[in-house]
């Protein structure tokens, strides 16, 4: 069921992406056709039944406008060091995924890049609470500009944290889907977790800790450069934003797209740019984010 989809609507798109005849008899697939159609076509299947087993979800959109070699060659086992202990849900599910988990394994700074829906976030935490909990770090640090999307807010009522919660509650609320919810408040009162503003990262050094800075679109370039420069000894930072919402006033350039032309090259620092292909929300979600790219 998971492979042929709702309605045997991914059976059908891969019938029309392959070259060999494909037809479907209960839970057996028969192929035919030209030798090479056949291989192409098996290997493709295989791929695809390896990752569900998994526990990877088989994306529409994926399948829709991924090509069938990068589907095969990315669908093949994913390093254990990577994706295989992080905790609960959080599996990658689309090629872009696993290149980004992989790209945060074995590099000191990622550039998560792409639009909403991708799990740029989501997975980041999820890398960083595997390597809390595997004693790698001893931190964690979440972080993101505190800029109104679009919007006056206008005066917020309470203290400090109340008045900067609202801007930080994505990164709350994948945490709390990582921990259970004891866990991390005691995480949180005990300082091993801490989320706050980007302001409040200013003139601090970060050892042993899993720095993740979250809307990167939204910092200046001298905001990104300060922020980048907290690294400490032992840490690993990932940088996370879609350069098509930026809500920073027009006259300034956003500090993800500056930092991606200077540091792009650099050893330790990996770029990891996510399509609509990677996007595993609600379908209609894709769409809407390839409507507005071909828009603009």
């Amino acid at each position: 069921m998971m492979l042929f989809g709702h309605n045997d609507e991914n059976l059908k798109l891969l019938r029309s992406k392959l070259s060999a005849k494909v037809v479907a008899r209960g839970d057996e697939l028969r192929l035919s056709g030209e030798e090479l159609a056949v291989a192409e076509a098996e290997r493709t299947f295989s791929a695809l039944l390896a990752s569900i087993r998994r526990g990877e979800k088989i994306s529409l959109t994926e399948l829709e406008h991924t090509p069938l070699e990068t589907l095969v060659s990315d669908a093949g086992p994913v390093p254990e060091g990577a994706a295989e202990r992080l905790p609960r849900r959080a599996r990658p599910k689309t090629a872009g995924q696993r290149a980004y988990v992989s790209a945060i394994e074995h590099n000191e700074i990622t550039f998560g890049v792409g639009p909403a829906g991708t799990g740029k976030t989501y997975l980041a935490v999820a890398m960083a609470v595997q390597a809390l909990k595997e004693r790698r770090i001893k931190r964690i640090v979440l972080t993101r500009p505190a800029v109104e999307a679009g919007e006056k807010l206008g005066f917020l009522p309470g203290d400090l944290q109340a008045k900067i919660d609202p801007y930080l509650r994505p990164l709350y609320d994948a945490l709390y889907d990582m921990l259970d919810g004891d866990k991390s408040e005691q995480l949180f009162q005990n300082g091993t977790i801490e989320v706050a503003p980007l302001a409040f990262m200013r003139g601090r050094t970060l050892n042993d800790a899993f720095i993740i800075l979250d809307e990167a679109q939204n910092t200046t370039p001298e905001q990104m450069k300060m922020f980048l420069t907290r690294m400490g000894f032992n840490s690993r930072v990932v940088v996370t934003g879609d350069i098509t919402q930026t809500d920073l006033p027009q006259n300034v350039e956003s500090g993800l797209r500056v930092a991606e032309r200077i540091l792009r090259g650099i050893e330790g620092i990996r770029f990891v740019t996510f399509t609509e292909a990677d996007v595993v929300r609600h379908p209609l979600v894709a769409r809407i984010v390839k409507a507005y790219d071909q828009y603009t």
